[in-house]
């Protein structure tokens, strides 16, 4: 067993044109969009996948427990059968029927077959894939080496937990040429154009205090017009909060975009404790500065890996679902959060790397873990409702401050987002690290379907 820790930023790519579209009442006061003095400035995407080798070739054998893992490693792992027991996903809730979109840069050169050695070790059925690249194929190399590798491992985590999360549904992975906010934006307009999913998941971002122009910014505006066509055709559209705590690692709060745009149901992460057949046992900030100098999970024998985005956005004005709930004038990411912690990490299948031994079986965390398990969640939810539930933020609010609250949100109210900036702390009912909480699938889902 190779201890190794994988932390990848990427900054590739060439940008494409587009047209801007104006935003209209959802930008903050001061920042509306003219045709003077916008700022056409590439947006730069980036993904955050935190990855700690487990073993390498395609056979595993017998799976360690959760707690075999803490034992050995000081971490807990999580198959596909525990994170549906833990989020109380009912046995028959397949996702049959519904199609996920994920849209990534770059891709994998081996997300299928990746897929499939996930699916046969986990005993989940062979997926139904299909990939899409609008903007043409990304120019990689076989062994996908340099910086497009980090998302490789992103297509990975995305492709193989939405399948594990709605095994029957239909994934349609959507690649963009490279990571620049008009190659994006071409990607996710051609999954809407297209209607290639019921819901959408997009595990990337960028800081908003890096967008040049902010809320002036086409290609963000364009993005903004993309996410309102999505909403019009009723698809359900999530996004990562980040992986560099409230402040995305910098000196001040910043929210990530595009989590932070209203149309876009925004994933926190959390530390999910669950025993070895998958019962739930609680939940804490994924904050691990934090964490590590105060609850030691595991005994912190890794020392601290990420932490959870979550903050005030600077550029979209709190949207009517957040009134009287954030405290903020502005709009607040998360909404809701999900496990993203290395700590309390997945297992996701790469067999793409340059070496053979550096294929095989990793550890995962990440809010990019959350987003497309949620975009799972909205296609369980589509199937159980016979019909497209659409923009699922006003829903989730009225939901998560209601009376019946507990049965829908685990309620997380232990640990802080900081990372070396500021940081919230979690509290009861919303807080930013993790919003109005992680899901009860089965209540939640009840109550959004009638």
């Amino acid at each position: 067993m190779r201890n190794r820790t994988r932390r990848t930023r990427t900054y590739v790519g060439a940008a494409l044109a587009s047209a801007a579209l104006a935003l209209g009442t959802t930008l903050a006061a001061g920042s509306a969009a003219t045709a003077a003095g916008t700022d056409n400035s590439d947006i730069v995407y980036t993904v955050h996948p935190h990855a700690l080798q487990y073993s390498t070739g395609s056979q595993v054998g017998a799976l360690p427990t959760p707690s075999q893992c803490v034992a050995r490693i000081g971490l807990a792992c999580y198959t596909p059968a525990l994170i549906r027991k833990a989020y109380d996903i009912p046995d028959g809730w397949t996702g049959k029927g519904q199609r996920i979109v994920i849209v990534d840069a770059y891709g994998s050169p081996t997300v299928r077959q990746d897929l499939d050695v996930f699916s046969q070790t986990f005993g989940l059925p062979k997926a139904s894939l299909n990939v899409y690249y609008p903007g043409g194929k990304p120019q990689t190399s076989a062994a996908h080496q340099g910086q497009p590798l980090g998302w490789a491992g992103e297509t990975s985590l995305d492709v193989q937990w939405a399948h594990a999360i709605a095994p029957d549904a239909t994934i349609n992975l959507v690649v963009a040429p490279n990571n620049y906010g008009n190659a994006l934006n071409v990607a996710v307009r051609y999954a809407v154009d297209h209607d290639l999913g019921d819901v959408m998941s997009m595990s990337y971002g960028s800081d908003e205090a890096a967008i040049k122009g902010a809320g002036n910014n086409l290609q963000l505006q364009q993005s903004h017009a993309d996410f309102e066509a999505a909403a019009t055709k009723g698809i359900s559209v999530f996004a990562s909060s980040g992986d560099d705590g409230a402040s995305n690692g910098g000196p001040r709060l910043a929210a990530g975009y595009p989590a932070s745009d209203p149309l876009v149901t925004a994933v926190g992460g959390t530390n999910l404790f669950a025993s070895d057949t998958g019962a739930y046992q609680g939940e804490t900030v994924w904050g691990d500065q934090a964490s590590c100098a105060q609850h030691q999970p595991f005994g912190c024998t890794l020392g601290p890996i990420g932490a959870t985005g979550g903050a005030p956005s600077a550029i979209f004005a709190a949207p009517s679902y957040q009134a009287g709930v954030t405290g903020s004038a502005m709009r607040t990411t998360s909404d809701v959060s999900y496990n993203a912690s290395v700590y309390t990490s997945v297992f996701v299948y790469v067999g793409f790397n340059a070496k053979a031994s550096d294929n095989g079986f990793y550890f995962y965390g990440g809010t990019s873990s959350g987003s497309p398990q949620w975009a799972a969640i909205g296609a369980l939810a589509d199937q159980q409702a016979g019909h497209r539930l659409g923009q699922l933020n006003p829903a989730l609010y009225a939901i998560g401050t209601g009376a019946t609250h507990a049965l829908a949100f685990h309620d997380v109210t232990s640990g802080n987002n900081a990372w070396d900036g500021p940081g919230f702390d979690a509290r009861a009912g919303y807080d930013d690290p993790t919003g109005l909480g992680s899901p009860d699938v089965a209540g939640l889902v009840g109550q959004l379907v009638h």
